[in-house]
């Protein structure tokens, strides 16, 4: 009886969570983006420049984009999570539609300094879509492109795949406008975006997230879910009951914070009566979060490197 009061609270908070992120989201692009000519990567700064062009609706371009997208997701991974990012995509489509609607007669954009318009338009984009993934949907997008890309290219990581994807379509804005002040303001609300998000996220360091221990008797079907619908890794240990002496398992998984909803709904999915315990996991390292590999080194250590670079040479000269 719990779950099933439950899953309609998680549903309503999901709902909440979409319309304030999706109207934030749609304020940083009517009142920010659109009026002073910058498309800050996505597929909605793609729509901002077919807009531009054609004078087709921002908000209804980028739900068409994001069709294909759709398709291919529920394809790869399933419909079960994709389903929360179709809501989430339309109703900050819709959002922005709406929106356009009162502007300028109700609602008056920033035009006067473009780039304090990029960094404000920067910051509420990076709230809004953050609203989003803490009730672990995405709004479609270059973020749904790099997760399915990662899929197929492992040795590059999320952060790299959306780069790629956005400096694109930033480059791109940049030629239509032909301005390349326009590019430059374009990246810079990127990079406010993605900052203020990791903030909100992941706090002052990425390599925080969330641990679950997990005990079902449908550890098998969880285990699995996780692996192919979130791509993380799930640690199975060896458990004992201590009041039933039972033999069963303990699921072990490291998740970010905005993952966290996702496990939970697959967890309750699969079975209603499971044993979930979430904590707090102060530092992460390894794949899909920090890197444990030490990327900055001293100057001694780099001086180091580089004389013992150089005696190996006069070695192989000898």
């Amino acid at each position: 009886m719990k779950s099933a009061r439950s899953a309609p609270v998680r549903a309503a908070g999901d709902l909440v969570f979409f319309v304030a992120g999706g109207f934030i989201f749609a304020c940083s692009v009517k009142l920010f983006a659109a009026p002073n000519h910058f498309a800050p990567g996505g597929l909605t700064g793609l729509s901002t420049v077919i807009n531009y062009l054609t004078g087709f609706p921002i908000g209804t371009m980028a739900f068409l984009l994001n069709i294909p997208i759709f398709i291919w997701a529920i394809l790869e991974i399933g419909y079960k999570m994709v389903g929360k990012t179709i809501l989430a995509t339309f109703l900050s489509s819709a959002a922005i539609d709406i929106l356009g609607m009162l502007v300028p007669q109700y609602l008056v954009p920033y035009t006067n300094e473009p780039l304090l318009a990029a960094v404000c338009g920067g910051a509420l984009e990076g709230i809004g879509l953050s609203l989003v993934f803490l009730r672990g949907a995405t709004t479609g997008g270059t973020d749904m492109i790099a997760r399915l890309l990662g899929r197929r290219f492992r040795h590059l990581s999320m952060g790299r795949l959306m780069l790629m994807v956005d400096g694109m379509i930033i480059l791109f804005s940049a030629v239509v406008y032909q301005s390349l002040e326009s590019g430059l303001h374009a990246a810079i609300a990127t990079f406010v975006s993605t900052r203020v998000i990791d903030t909100i996220l992941y706090g002052t360091d990425v390599g925080t997230g969330k641990l679950l221990y997990v005990i079902s008797e449908q550890s098998e079907q969880i285990s699995a879910r996780i692996l192919t619908e979130i791509d993380r890794g799930v640690t199975k240990l060896s458990a004992r009951g201590g009041y039933s002496g039972r033999e069963g398992e303990v699921l072990l998984c490291a998740v970010r914070r905005d993952e966290v909803h996702r496990v939970i709904d697959i967890v309750h999915e699969c079975d209603e009566n499971a044993f979930l315990i979430v904590g707090e996991a102060g530092s992460i390292t390894g794949e899909g979060f920090r890197s444990i590999k030490k990327d900055d080194r001293t100057l001694r250590e780099l001086v180091a490197g580089f004389r013992e670079k150089r005696s190996e040479k006069k070695s192989r000269k000898r």
